[in-house]
């Protein structure tokens, strides 16, 4: 009988040390949004990456950085790529980010800095200067449909539309009005003036901007935010797609102010420009209405003027260096939708 001898191998191996991932930082190099999710569509409590400031890198994805603000309660954001620099290699910032000015893309430093348009560059652009006041006009969409029925945005209007009971974008004017057109083509200035918007360039606007300016500016379905930026955004200082987000910022103030609530109250009453001023001095601080005018056509409210001036991206701020303009208008009805 053969005898089974069971041999015991020990064996001796290295034991592996997992060496834990170093955390990686980078230097803000532009003043951006930090959003919630990668879609940014939402920025709570609106934090800002402060330039100089490194943050944490948690993750890269398709030109946007997962990092770590500390001290939030969401603490994980995404931002631009293009906002954040290892210090090794150089940025190539989109088209977006060069025609922002070089020392801060934030709005109140580009209206400080007085939204200077870039230097003329061809014998075939026109150029004038741009001003330290800028106007934001806001329609009420109700009344401008009503007398503008044949419009594309306005013939299937109905209450469930945004328009319907708040205001909407028509434009951000630098001023004086006549500072407008600001290193345009004479071609497309042409089709301009001759309302051939549908033949103007396409502005280059991130599917984020375009999405909520189709919202925004109803008026987008007929080219009219081709209109406002050749001749009034392009004297704004910034890319376009910069220029409607400020905008849009300004409008969604107002849309969240009582001066809204006050509209959406008093729909098919008639109100006046005194008792409106009134409501802005509320919202936006004491002598904010005067700085306010008022558009009416048929005997309806068309639109109301904000006379901003620089400095600050808020509009409780902007109305104190704005003009006292007198206004067109003193009373009207405030409509609503439908013909």
């Amino acid at each position: 009988m053969n005898k089974i001898v069971t041999t015991s191998l020990i064996l001796t191996l290295p034991l592996l040390v997992v060496a834990k991932k170093p955390k990686v930082y980078e230097t803000a190099v532009l003043e951006c949004p930090a959003y919630n999710n990668m879609k940014q569509t939402q920025n709570s409590n609106d934090i800002q990456l402060k330039v100089g400031e490194k943050y944490r890198v948690l993750q890269k994805n398709k030109g946007l950085v997962l990092t770590l603000i500390e001290g939030q309660r969401i603490a994980q954001r995404w931002v631009k790529e293009v906002c954040l620099s290892d210090g090794k290699s150089k940025l190539t910032p989109s088209k977006e980010e060069i025609k922002e000015p070089k020392k801060s893309t934030t709005f109140a430093s580009r209206l400080a800095s007085n939204n200077k348009p870039p230097k003329e560059t061809s014998s075939t652009m026109t150029s004038k200067s741009t001003s330290k006041q800028n106007l934001l006009a806001l329609s009420w969409q109700n009344a401008f449909c009503q007398t503008h029925q044949y419009k594309k945005e306005c013939k299937h209007m109905s209450a469930k539309d945004f328009g319907a009971f708040e205001f909407v974008l028509h434009g951000l004017w630098p001023q004086p009005r006549n500072n407008a057109y600001c290193n345009v083509s004479k071609k497309q200035v042409g089709m301009d003036k001759n309302k051939q918007w549908n033949r103007l360039d396409k502005l280059d606007l991130t599917d984020d901007t375009r999405t909520k300016l189709s919202k925004l500016m109803p008026g987008y379905g007929s080219n009219l935010h081709k209109h406002e930026w050749v001749k009034h955004g392009s004297c704004y200082g910034t890319s376009a797609d910069a220029y409607y987000n400020d905008a849009m910022n300004l409008l969604t103030q107002v849309n969240d102010s009582k001066v809204q609530q006050y509209f959406k109250q008093n729909i098919g009453r008639q109100v006046k420009l005194d008792d409106i001023r009134k409501v802005f001095d509320k919202a936006f601080g004491a002598g904010a209405g005067k700085h306010v005018t008022m558009n009416c056509q048929k005997g309806l409210v068309t639109e109301l003027w904000l006379h901003l001036g620089n400095g600050s991206s808020e509009l409780k701020e902007l109305f104190k260096s704005g003009e006292r303009p007198r206004s067109r208008c003193h009373k009207g009805r405030i409509d609503a939708v439908g013909f």
